[in-house]
């Protein structure tokens, strides 16, 4: 049976199961009801409902609900466990066809004191408390955030809230979290849900989306799911990030919460203002609206150097032929929000309507002083120690030092938004979901100004000495023995660039799922079957123009067209291009600017791409649970249709031959659109056991296969060149032919719930891997008749496996003595033994890390909370080099980080609570590196932030 006809008949199985469902006459009983914490406050999801008698159990849903169903008439005890609380047990009677209902209502017990607190949901140890209970309760291996513990940590994103989750590290841009690393293993390996609906990512060169753009106080959610099931979408190997906003019966009272704050960046001195409202309110019993808004405009600064093409001289000195110093000045705008409307219009149904939307604005100016080095053969050679390197320009030596001085002004728009409706209808033993969506993803970044100013210093010209100190450290400086030569402004305006981008994804997607629950002699068997289906456009279009001429006169030099930037930059960068006067200079003389038609139309037609993405999904499962042992299995087959359009962009040399047969008079650009279509369809077959002794121990296996689909932007017949002046071009290819990552994953877990509100979990992972991608850098290549000296493609390579280990301890201290029992202990740590075949070498797999951990000591007691955090993340492969015989090496390399915070909370009322907190306290930067001798790749620094604050409960 192939996927064209089992996904039809899939659905029809479905739409059979549901018609059956709402037409089925019932011949046993259900008891259902909620599970909330003491206060009445809120709904305890992740709480276990078991009749331990017929081996059935349940898990409580986000609302605190729960069904039983397919009950025989009789007298039962039912229990209520969640972490952290004492047990709750009622007996209820269950009579033929006549549905039954308990509410439980559950306390904390102190360990000191053994007195029973009806606040169970508010502080760090609440947060810990609720994150285990639905992790314990899971079909597989999963770690959760929930709202509130989200809240306790200084996060700016989503992305770094994800940092505390066992397992997981985050890549940073320019100090702060963007996208997430699961296991080690790099950002695409993973996939992103908001509310259930997968969001496209807004940028044209990645398929991963950057949680930068979602701000943390709109969450009241995060799973982290690092197992499959068939009924999830199969393009995982890392894990599955499931996040989820508010819902109004989430919570049984309504909320009104109002923050503030202000933080300071200390590289840059200045404040930024952020502010967030969330509420949740129920009009009936059955209607509800909840939502929440976030303001968040942050200053802050980047201080680094880049350094490229490193070689060695004649004489054996080793230096970079390009080195640039850059100075960063960048405000951030997030201004994001969040609706939910639910309604159950009957006792069996829920339905629900949830959107979020989110602008992300950047807003860079870019200074850069960058160095182009070029060793001659006169007199005076370069010279230098292992650390140091001297270059002499000027008449007696034909070394040529080039200074340019440029500017970057942009700004760019990300927007993400999403709707999504759908219902669930339960009745009798059936169980329908069924769900619609629409995503929508862009990034816009119109009008921005590449400026140029530029001097060279070599043969003939002024003398300059330029002396480059702590050449191996990641931080080399320059000096230069004519500094008023140097800085007198005499740089000449070269070059003026200009770019519009506009990057656009978009997804409709369409889900339902059917279930079944039959009582067994002990436990229960569920049946399930469902179909997916998502239709995806992503495309960019790029209108680049270079001008490098004028229609009479000359350039001005940047005397007149400067500005002082004070100390910024890691070294003496003045005087720097000032925005406004270069951007009034280019309006003014608009006409008399000249377009340089081929570096504008090869860049505009190259980068430019559309692809078309539809995926048909179809699975059936089974699960069987008795209270000890769940076993959940089944397969998933996913089709993926592609239909790929770009450029095929060809420079014809001067005196070459023409499509037409003539001679081209001067080098000439000629395009020929691409259009190109494949399919190819996935089996995903997965089990998932659980093993549950006893109350204290849940065991875990799960094997499961998946794909990882390549990057949109790699798989678009298209590339993109970058020129230098020097006349130097470094291109970025796509690779229509890339296929998807293929892998098995197998996982072992075993947890220990001691001491009440605590967890000491070990696991182990296997990922055996084919056709991996990993980016190939070439070096002096033709590609497409286009000679390029750095050509970077994806490729598939052979095989790769993955093995780790990941050790979690999280524990409330409440068994010690007071003062100590406020203390609150958490820490991970993730192994990560990786190998990819690459030619006859054999690597690490690109963007994987060997070892994670987080670490946090906190205290609780009475209104006053503190926390002290450290986050660790290796170094890991970023390019790879390959050799004329295919071998791999490790080309760039990024440098392990260690990040440190700290805050407090103090609440001064029982409605109003102040917040401090400290992030990245030990100034930690990033770096790049070249793998051959450690070389300075990118370095870069970012300073601290405070951040203070104010929460308002109402």
């Amino acid at each position: 049976m192939t996927v064209r006809t089992a996904l039809p008949r899939a659905i029809r199985y479905a739409s059979l199961l549901a018609a059956t469902a709402l037409t089925a006459p019932a011949f046993a009983s259900t008891l259902s009801g909620t599970v909330v914490d003491a206060s009445g406050t809120r709904s305890l999801q992740g709480a276990e409902v078991s009749i331990e008698a017929l081996g059935r159990v349940v898990e409580a849903q986000a609302d605190g609900s729960f069904r039983i169903s397919d009950l025989k008439a009789g007298h039962y005890i039912v229990t209520a466990r969640y972490v952290g609380a004492t047990p709750v047990s009622q007996e209820v009677d269950i009579v033929d066809d006549a549905d039954a209902r308990l509410d439980f209502s559950l306390g904390a017990t102190s360990s000191a004191s053994g007195d029973i607190d009806d606040i169970l949901v508010i502080g760090i140890g609440a947060n810990q408390a609720s994150a285990l209970s639905r992790q314990k309760a899971a079909d597989g291996v999963e770690s959760v955030l929930s709202r509130d513990a989200i809240g306790q940590n200084p996060d700016q994103n989503v992305a770094e809230s994800l940092r505390r989750v066992p397992g997981i590290s985050v890549q940073d841009d320019q100090g702060e979290g963007r996208f997430v690393v699961i296991r080690g293993l790099a950002p695409q390996l993973n996939n992103v849900t908001i509310n259930g609906v997968r969001i496209p990512s807004p940028e044209a060169d990645n398929r991963a989306l950057a949680l930068d753009t979602i701000p943390s106080e709109l969450v009241e959610s995060i799973e982290v799911k690092k197992t499959l099931t068939p009924d999830m979408d199969g393009d995982t190997i890392g894990g599955s990030v499931s996040i989820k906003t508010t819902s109004a019966f989430d919570r049984k009272k309504d909320l009104l919460t109002f923050t503030l704050e202000g933080s300071r960046n200390d590289l840059r001195d200045k404040w930024s203002p952020k502010g967030s409202v969330d509420f949740s309110k129920l009009l009936s019993d059955n209607f509800g609206i909840s939502g929440g808004f976030s303001y968040y405009k942050r200053r802050f600064g980047t201080d680094g150097v880049e350094a490229a093409d490193w070689t060695t001289s004649a004489g054996g000195v080793t230096f970079p032929g390009e080195l640039d110093y850059r100075a960063y000045d960048v405000t951030r705008t997030r201004i994001a929000g969040s609706l939910s409307l639910d309604w159950r219009p009957s006792d069996t149904t829920t339905l629900y309507a949830k959107g979020i939307v989110s602008s992300f604005r950047d807003d860079e100016l870019r200074s850069r002083l960058r160095f182009t080095l070029v060793e001659g053969t006169g007199a005076t050679a370069v010279t230098g120690t292992g650390d140091s390197a001297t270059f002499a320009s000027g008449a007696s030596s034909a070394n040529r030092v080039r200074v340019r001085r440029e500017l970057k002004d942009r700004t760019e728009t990300q927007d993400i938004y999403s709707v999504t409706a759908g219902g669930v209808t339960a009745t009798g033993n059936w169980k329908i979901e069924y769900s619609g969506s629409y995503s929508y993803a862009d990034e816009i970044e119109p009008n921005r100004q590449d400026t140029i100013f530029d001097r060279r210093f070599q043969n003939g010209a002024s003398q300059l000495n330029l002396t480059l100190t702590g050449l191996d450290t990641q931080s080399p400086e320059y000096s230069v023995s004519n500094p008023a030569l140097f800085t007198n402004g005499s740089d000449t305006l070269s070059k003026i660039e200009t770019t519009d981008g506009k990057s656009v994804d978009q997804e409709y997607s369409g889900r339902l799922d059917v279930a079944r629950e039959m009582a067994l002699d002990n436990g229960s068997l569920e049946l399930k079957a469902g179909g997916k289906v998502r239709i995806r456009e992503k495309h960019y279009d790029l209108d680049f123009n270079s001008f490098d001429a004028l229609t009479s006169g000359s350039f001005p030099t940047l005397a007149g067209l400067s500005r002082s930037i004070g100390d910024r930059g890691l070294i003496d960068m003045n005087p720097a291009v000032d925005p406004l006067l270069v951007r009034g200079y280019f309006n003014a003389n608009r006409d008399r600017l000249v377009r340089n038609p081929l570096d504008s139309d090869l860049d505009s037609l190259a980068a430019s791409y559309r692809v078309d993405e539809d995926i048909y999904a179809g699975y059936a499962q089974a699960r069987y649970d008795n209270g000890t042992l769940r076993v959940l299995g089944g397969v998933r087959v996913e089709q993926t249709r592609n239909k790929m359009r770009g450029n095929a962009v060809t420079v014809i040399a001067e005196k070459g031959t023409l499509p037409d047969g003539t001679e081209a008079t001067e080098d000439t650009l000629v395009n020929a659109p691409v259009s190109l279509k494949r399919q190819y369809t996935n089996w995903l077959p997965s089990v998932n056991v659980r093993f549950a002794p006893d109350s204290k121990l849940v065991f875990r296996l799960a094997a499961t296969k998946s794909l990882v689909r390549p990057n949109i932007s790699d798989l678009a017949p298209r590339f993109s060149i970058s020129e230098d002046d020097e006349g130097g071009r470094d291109g970025e290819f796509g690779n229509p032919d890339l296929k998807p990552y293929d892998a098995w994953n197998f996982d072992g877990s075993a947890e220990y719930y001691f001491a009440g509100n605590a967890v000491l979990q070990v696991g182990l992972f296997h990922k055996r891997i084919k056709d991996f991608i990993f980016q190939q850098r070439l070096e002096d290549v033709t590609v497409r008749g286009i000679n390029v000296d750095t050509a970077l493609i994806s490729v598939n390579g052979d095989t790769a496996s993955v093995t780790g280990v990941e050790l979690n301890l999280q524990a409330k201290l409440d068994f010690l003595p007071s003062p100590l029992d406020g203390l609150l202990v958490s820490g991970n740590y993730t192994y990560v033994d990786s190998k990819a075949d690459i030619g006859a070498n054999r690597l690490a797999l690109p963007g994987t890390s060997k070892s994670i951990y987080n670490a946090t000591i906190g205290y609780e007691k009475g209104p006053i909370q503190l926390r002290a955090s450290a986050s660790y993340r290796d170094k890991y492969i970023d390019e790879v080099a390959v050799d004329d015989d295919g071998n791999g090496t490790a080309g760039v390399i990024v440098d392990h980080r260690l990040l440190f915070d700290v805050g407090a909370k103090l609440r001064v009322d029982p409605r109003v609570q102040l917040t401090a907190d400290f992030i990245n306290i030990g100034n930690e930067p990033f770096d790049r590196y070249y793998g051959a001798d450690g070389r300075v790749a990118q370095h870069e620094q970012y300073g601290w932030t405070g951040k203070f604050g104010v929460k308002v409960t109402l």
